[in-house]
Formats: structure tokens, sequence, C-alpha cells
């Protein structure tokens, strides 16, 4: 089994907020945020898409070519739901999911029945296009969705409507990553802890 270090804080429970999901479009900013929120909080950080391409030992992309969205979003919901489990254990995240993962029912009720923050980070459509395709850029990696800015503007319409469902929602064009991460925090009142590292394994 993989192994991987969990900030944990003894005795929490759901109630006390110590996690918080970053939902949104593709080039919103989760990953990046993320990243920052969980330095200033002393939270683990992990990307759902992370978890679920350890569990089945292939990227995204393949997943979907070799097994079809259908078995994605299966091992996307059960890797959420692990991800749970940890956290009403007492683990402390941050995490970032996916742009399909939210709109997917069982997970945005999933989350709701755990009580969890969510968090949609939003930009014009313009600017999402212009970040992903700043990304696909400097990647091998290429994006269906990047071949017609028509297709992107259309998903991203919607799926908007159901990503702002999230309890709380940001807008991110022209603001400093640092500056997102302390606003999320202090908005959802969330607690910077004392580090202290525990094995867990990740099944």
């Amino acid at each position: 089994m993989r192994r991987r270090a969990q900030s944990r804080v003894p005795g929490a429970t759901r109630s006390e907020s110590h996690a918080v999901f970053l939902v949104g479009f593709m080039g919103a900013g989760k990953t990046s945020v993320g990243r920052i929120l969980g330095r200033q909080l002393n939270w683990t950080f992990e990307d759902l898409d992370d978890r679920v391409e350890q569990r089945e030992r292939r990227t995204v992309p393949e997943i979907f070519r070799e097994s079809g969205e259908k078995e994605f979003r299966r091992a996307e919901h059960h890797a959420l739901r692990i991800v749970l489990q940890e956290i009403a254990g007492g683990a402390v995240k941050v995490v970032a999911l996916g742009g399909g993962a939210f709109v997917q029912q069982n997970n945005a009720d999933l989350l709701r029945t755990c009580g969890v923050p969510t968090v949609f980070l939003d930009a014009p459509v313009v600017e999402l296009w212009r970040r992903c395709s700043k990304q696909a850029d400097q990647s091998e990696a290429q994006r269906p969705l990047l071949q017609s800015m028509e297709q992107f503007s259309r998903l991203y319409e919607r799926r908007r409507r159901i990503y702002s469902e999230a309890s709380l929602s940001i807008q991110t064009e022209d603001r400093n990553l640092e500056e997102i991460a302390s606003e999320i925090a202090r908005v959802l009142a969330l607690k910077k802890v004392d580090v202290r590292v525990e094995q867990g394994e990740v099944e």
C-alpha cells in the first residue's frame, strides 16, 4: 500500500470544518490556490484526480480512453468517499476536485450530507480559456476541450450553475493567489493547526 502523510487534529469532528473542497472549471486555479491554502493552514493538500490515478495506476486521460467516462466517475466517487472517511477520522485537508466532479449529483449529495464546505473558484470564460491554453502550450498533454472555444464555453455555462451551489463563490481574475487563499480561510473561519504528521494508508 502507498502511504501518505496526513495532518490530523486529535478528536476532530466534521462540524469543526477541518476540511474544504475547491470546485470549479478547468483553469480556475483550484490546485494553485489549494496548495497555498494548505500551506497557510498547515493542512494537507490533495488533488482528487491524483488519488484516482494512484489507485487506478493510470492517468485520467488513460482511464477515459481505455475504460470510458463511466468507469472514471465510479473511481472518482470511490476516491471521494475514502477522502471523506479520512476527514471524519480527523484528517485536515484542502481538496481540489476535478472540473466534472462536483457536477455529478452523487458527489454533490455526498459532500452536502457530510457537511463539508465547498468553494467555487470562478473567472470569466475568456480568462479560463487563456489560462488553459497557456498551460497546454507548456505541456505535452492535450485536452480535447481546448480544440474549440465554443465547445469550451458551452460546457462552462452548463456547469457554472451547479458550481454556484457551493458554500462560497470567489472570483480569481487578476487576484493574488495568497489573497484568495486568505479570503477563503477568513470567510469560512478555517483554523490553522499545529502540524502532527501521522502515517495513513491509502486504499
